[in-house]
């Protein structure tokens, strides 16, 4: 009977030892590595023997991982994103030690297809990098309103660039503003210096269509933080508005509209003018 007591005993110690271990894989609060041992890699999916616009993201190093891809980010140790430009890009990785240090590493990948498809206003609106746009003074208008899905530029009050200053102050001739891919981040540059920062995106599955069926908005612009030059809607108490109808982007022009709220086709809509700036 004291054997069996005793054989009891040890197992009940065996048990509450292994219980005692934790389930959860956890970081060595003592494993901090740096930049040189990192081992992650950005490796673009290969079809018809070309490096395409999809590209598998992975982290085997002992960190917490955040991944930069330009357009977005993701905290995923394995991960699938796309890519919105051709050529080389660069996708930042930024991992976190135990003991809270950081550490990053640029991985260039070089897209040969953009065999996924992907808006190409990604790239009319930052040249694949960063892109400076301005007032089209060669309009006779870059600002003023018109008709809700019909017109395609100012048509009834139309205001040239050097009225704009009356309206915004310093958003006028002179000022700019600079789409930038990484983190699509935007800036809106006053004439005088001042700077507004912000982010912008596309939704090229929102189009407004007449009602002759033709294509008039053939996607949205979106703003967050600042808006772009002269951003106001004067027939509602100059609010600053932060999403277009995108009526043109190529590498060349842009033209965005804003139609007041609830108007019906040929209602009163907004429209802004602007090129690249050429150095």
């Amino acid at each position: 009977m004291k054997r069996y007591i005793a054989y009891i005993t040890v197992l009940i110690s065996t048990f509450t030892l292994i219980s005692c271990e934790p389930v959860e894989d956890r970081l060595d609060m003592g494993g901090a590595i740096s930049a040189e041992q990192l081992n992650v890699t950005a490796v673009p999916l290969i079809i018809n023997g070309k490096n395409t616009n999809k590209v598998i993201l992975n982290n085997s190093s002992p960190v917490l991982s955040s991944w930069d891809f330009g357009t977005g980010t993701t905290q995923k140790k394995t991960d699938t994103v796309l890519m919105v430009v051709a050529g080389e890009n660069d996708i930042i990785f930024t991992g976190r030690n135990p003991d809270g240090s950081q550490i990053t590493s640029t991985l260039k990948v070089n897209v040969e297809d953009m065999y996924f498809p992907v808006p190409p206003e990604w790239g009319y609106l930052t040249g694949g990098s960063v892109k400076e746009w301005e007032w089209d003074d060669t309009k006779p208008a870059v600002w003023g309103n018109g008709g809700y899905l019909a017109s395609s530029a100012p048509a009834w009050w139309v205001v040239p660039i050097a009225d704009i200053h009356g309206q915004s102050p310093k958003e006028g001739a002179g000022a700019k503003m600079i789409f930038s891919l990484r983190g699509a981040k935007f800036s809106k540059v006053k004439s005088d210096g001042t700077t507004e920062e912000g982010t912008f995106s596309f939704n090229m599955n929102s189009k407004s269509v007449a009602s002759n069926g033709t294509v008039w908005g053939k996607g949205k612009l979106t703003l967050k933080g600042t808006t772009i030059l002269n951003g106001i809607s004067p027939n509602e108490g100059n609010a600053k508005i932060y999403e277009y109808d995108i009526l043109v982007l190529d590498n060349k022009q842009m033209v965005l509209s804003h139609p007041e709220p609830n108007v019906a086709e040929w209602g009163t809509a907004w429209f802004w003018m602007f090129k690249t700036v050429v150095d």
